[in-house]
């Protein structure tokens, strides 16, 4: 039987659904990857990411792994929406089961993923650099208390912003280029992602398929998601350190600051090693990989198909 093709708003639909619930269920793990990642020689205050969301627990209560979850929440479906529809003009067929790219190259199958990777930046950026604060807002609290040797006074704030005043300060003080800091940085991430995951999950896809024209298992895509994702998360893992690093605005004193990507790089380099751009890698995987798998089920239950069916049809 022929793969089922399906139109863009449903799509979008089992996008943002999928997004929505893939951040809930991984959060925690993605907040233990951003202090993780912005721990430097010296002002160690976890040693793996167990060590981090127990200390957050006991410091912080059940919801402080949820820190900036709200921001994530409420920019995930856009995200997510942006990158399909670029994706989908680009010519990837989509996320469906057994729909993934039939008829294109490799070359082309990867100038897709970097166009949807380049387009979704627009939303990404802003998004992970409100959520970077909020996230790391806590590891600074918990070096005040427990290491306030590497805490200058006045240099972190004692109450945590929420996200709009991060939002109206970094407009206030340095405009709509303030929500974009790290800019580069995101795009040197997000763009090699989506080069490698696209493809790779289409040709993992296909190899399950059942016959030619037939659909992949269900179990196939799934898997293939995750494969895909953590392959990926995992290969761009250093320039994600990179960019959390840039985004990250207040940090403690003994802390080094950075002025742009090369700055950076160098900077980690010398004083913490190569190994330092794996930081959180385990975590990434553990989080992307859910988050693709989850989409195949929304995909694979046709959660958009059955939203849509309950809207009124129009009259030729």
């Amino acid at each position: 039987m022929a793969d089922k093709q399906i139109s863009l708003p449903a799509k979008l639909i089992n996008g943002g659904i999928a997004g929505l619930i893939g951040v809930t269920c991984v959060f925690p793990i993605d907040l233990a990857k951003t202090r993780l990642q912005n721990q430097q020689n010296g002002s160690r205050l976890y040693t793996s990411m167990s060590d981090c969301l127990i200390k957050t627990i006991r410091s912080e209560g059940y919801f402080g792994m949820y820190r900036g979850a709200a921001v994530n929440l409420t920019l995930v479906t856009p995200e997510k929406a942006i990158k399909l529809a670029a994706n989908d003009f680009s010519g990837i067929t989509s996320l469906k089961m057994g729909e993934a790219s039939k008829k294109l190259t490799l070359v082309k199958e990867m100038l897709a993923g970097c166009g949807a990777g380049t387009c979704q930046v627009i939303v990404t950026t802003p998004m992970e650099m409100l959520k970077i604060q909020l996230q790391d807002a806590g590891r600074l609290a918990a070096q005040r208390k427990l290491m306030p040797e590497v805490v200058a006074a006045g240099t972190v704030d004692t109450k945590s912003p929420t996200a709009m005043e991060l939002t109206r300060q970094l407009l206030r003080e340095k405009g709509i280029a303030g929500l974009y800091k790290g800019l580069g940085a995101t795009l040197l991430r997000d763009v090699p992602f989506s080069i490698i995951y696209f493809p790779l999950f289409a040709n993992l896809n296909n190899l399950g398929k059942r016959g030619v024209d037939g659909p992949a298992p269900f179990y196939v895509s799934f898997l293939s998601g995750c494969v895909a994702g953590s392959t990926a998360a995992v290969a761009v893992n250093p320039v994600d350190v990179i960019k959390t690093r840039l985004q990250s605005l207040n940090r403690g004193s003994s802390e080094d600051t950075y002025s742009g990507v090369t700055d950076c790089i160098r900077k980690i380099l010398r004083n913490e090693g190569p190994s330092a751009f794996l930081k959180g890698a385990y975590c990434r995987a553990l989080v992307i990989a859910p988050l693709f798998g989850i989409a195949q089920v929304v995909y694979f239950l046709g959660v958009g198909e059955f939203i849509l069916s309950f809207l009124p049809k129009k009259d030729n």
